[in-house]
């Protein structure tokens, strides 16, 4: 089970911007916002920042996530990753309701891509070190 965390964390990302995605073309729906438009209500924009800010974040995230893997780490990259993603979470869900409410999520993710960074760092610094 330790090796496939990541994995499973990789899919609970994907789910998660699927999610925003879905989130985002409701709203331009909801709000009769035309494509290629990214702005004209304010519930559509924040769908359309949770879905930008979330592709962003994951960005970064995932090569983190693979070092953290790679180098040594699974199971505890996988336990950060799932922080990561319960933090997206909470916030995506705190940013459509109230984009003020926001920062605990964002905190709660940050905790966990910072936790995952630092195991990648140090798993591949360890490589390096032991060749």
């Amino acid at each position: 089970m330790t090796q496939h965390l990541p994995a499973i964390v990789v899919l609970l990302t994907i789910l998660l911007q699927v999610g925003t995605l879905w989130a985002t073309g409701h709203a331009r729906g909801k709000y009769g916002i035309q494509a290629p438009a990214i702005s004209g209500h304010e519930g559509f924009e924040r769908a359309w920042r949770v879905q930008m800010n979330t592709l962003e974040s994951t960005a970064i995230f995932l090569p983190t996530l693979w070092l953290a893997a790679q180098y040594g780490y699974p199971l505890w990259g996988g336990v950060a990753g799932l922080v990561w993603v319960f933090g997206r979470v909470w916030y995506a869900v705190a940013y459509l309701q109230d984009p003020a409410k926001r920062g605990p999520g964002y905190m709660v993710a940050s905790a966990g891509w910072l936790a995952v960074l630092v195991l990648g760092v140090f798993g591949l610094a360890r490589g390096l070190l032991t060749g």
